[in-house]
């Protein structure tokens, strides 16, 4: 589902794209009832019709609604049809953008590696493990702040502080 410019989804008014996923394509959306712009995460068509993909989103969305920090992109609320997860829009560049830009100071790498530590302490803290995290899912805004994005393979660990040997084919592989 591609969404032009004007297109509105209740209180939100779509305003321009901005990137697409395998869970989905995102827009950056004007908030018409609290004046505010937000990214919105479109389910594609095919995957809100597959159950296994829809609890996924959902998921997605109770694990960013957990997640109340500094450092990590806020989820605002959940859209029914289309399927999507309105959250905070961040605006600044992607670290995989700014890496490419060439060398990062000291200083400045040293503190967006402290901002992305302390959103996976907060993550963990609460038992999620964020399975995805990569330069491109990491914003860095003009004033220094470092957000982490796109929580959509996070999983939730149990009590020991792991997900399942189930879950992951490397652990039912040890000795």
């Amino acid at each position: 589902m591609s969404l032009t410019t004007g297109t509105r989804l209740g209180p939100y008014e779509i305003i321009a794209p901005i990137g697409a996923g395998g869970m989905g394509e995102v827009y950056r959306a004007r908030d018409t009832k609290l004046n505010r712009d937000v990214a919105i995460k479109i389910l594609p068509e095919l995957f809100a019709a597959d159950h296994d993909r829809l609890l996924r989103f959902e998921r997605e969305a109770q694990t960013l609604a957990a997640l109340n920090h500094p450092h990590i992109a806020q989820v605002f609320g959940v859209l029914e049809s289309p399927a999507a997860l309105v959250m905070e829009f961040v605006d600044g560049e992607d670290l995989s953008h700014r890496i490419a830009r060439g060398p990062i100071p000291l200083d400045d790498a040293l503190s967006i590696a402290k901002q992305i530590a302390e959103a996976l302490e907060a993550a963990h803290e609460r038992g999620i493990v964020h399975r995805d995290l990569k330069p491109a899912n990491i914003k860095v805004c003009d004033d220094g702040t470092v957000k982490v994005l796109d929580f959509g393979l996070a999983k939730a660990m149990d009590a020991g502080g792991a997900g399942s040997a189930a879950d992951n084919p490397a652990l039912l592989d040890s000795p």
